[in-house]
């Protein structure tokens, strides 16, 4: 099966006022159809750069990147797909309705039910109710959710979404999720980033960590659990902390990472001391690896440029 995406081997240097920027250094990955892979790094690691390369925005660069075979230089291999970058410039004199119809018109896709379907997506992401108002109108998140529905009314076989849940409230959020759920499910691939990483997690296939430019690492939640999969966080309600404890998340509330072991023991000692248990959870998750592989890279010893 041909992958939605491919990157091989991508390299992009920027130059400016005499100085060298290594925006991307050597980047390869794959997204297969039906796959959601989230891309994390901190400010300027080369997340936007990545995206540009992808979308031709960028076509000075190293190495090869395809869309489902085709070199991604060529236009024709981004008529299957819809991006929706994280502050969408959307034409405000026009409404929520005409968004979409533009979307259709841009990618020749003829219906003869364009208002209904149209109609459908604006439902879905909750912002019907605002079709024939204009986009200046809307609120950020309502925007946001114009901005997706635009990008998912025209079927895409590849979305790519930068920051897909900024500006949206918890309602909208979980709207989102579960229609990119949705859309996964029939077989659509999503490249994404965010920072925010617990919405990662609960999406993303796979996760690529990218920092200065480079790709450190590529995992799964299946790689994260099986880490460290005899640790857990015990976070608990007590008039004081048990020994080990850490510091104290709030007055009378803490947490300490216990091994699968000491977790019975722990939880005996707690009913005695009249604490009450709050949650357990895995001790590993896509943060403490996103901070361990930084912290990795802060104290690396300095090799010249990479």
């Amino acid at each position: 099966m041909t992958p939605a995406l491919e990157f091989h081997a991508v390299s992009k240097i920027f130059r400016a006022r005499g100085k060298t920027v290594h925006a991307l250094r050597n980047v390869s990955f794959e997204v297969s159809e039906g796959e959601v892979f989230g891309f994390v790094g901190p400010n300027g690691a080369g997340k936007s750069t990545t995206i540009k390369v992808m979308l031709d925005a960028i076509n000075d660069y190293e190495g090869e990147v395809k869309l489902y075979g085709v070199s991604a230089r060529t236009a024709s291999a981004r008529k299957g797909v819809a991006y929706v970058p994280e502050s969408p410039a959307l034409y405000e004199q026009f409404t929520a309705l005409e968004i979409l119809h533009m979307a259709l018109d841009m990618y020749d896709i003829r219906r003869p039910d364009r208002d209904a379907w149209c109609m459908q997506w604006l439902e879905r992401f909750s912002v019907a109710h605002n079709a024939r108002r204009r986009v200046r109108e809307l609120s950020k998140g309502n925007v946001q959710r114009v901005a997706l529905a635009h990008a998912l009314v025209v079927s895409p076989r590849l979305l790519v979404l930068d920051e897909p849940l900024s500006g949206l409230d918890p309602v909208g959020r979980k709207d989102v999720v579960d229609i990119l759920s949705e859309y996964k499910r029939e077989g659509g691939a999503i490249f994404f980033t965010s920072h925010v990483l617990h919405d990662v997690e609960r999406i993303a296939d796979r996760f690529g960590f990218i920092h200065q430019g480079e790709l450190l690492t590529t995992r799964s939640p299946r790689d994260l659990v099986s880490e460290r999969a005899d640790r857990f966080i015990v976070r608990y309600q007590a008039s004081a902390a048990l020994d080990g404890a850490h510091a104290a998340i709030r007055d009378g509330e803490y947490e300490q990472e216990l091994d699968e072991h000491a977790l019975p023991a722990f939880l005996t000692r707690l009913q005695a001391a009249g604490g009450r248990l709050m949650t357990v959870k895995p001790a590993v998750s896509l943060e403490t690896v996103f901070f361990k592989i930084l912290e990795g890279e802060q104290t690396a010893p300095a090799s010249g440029p990479r």
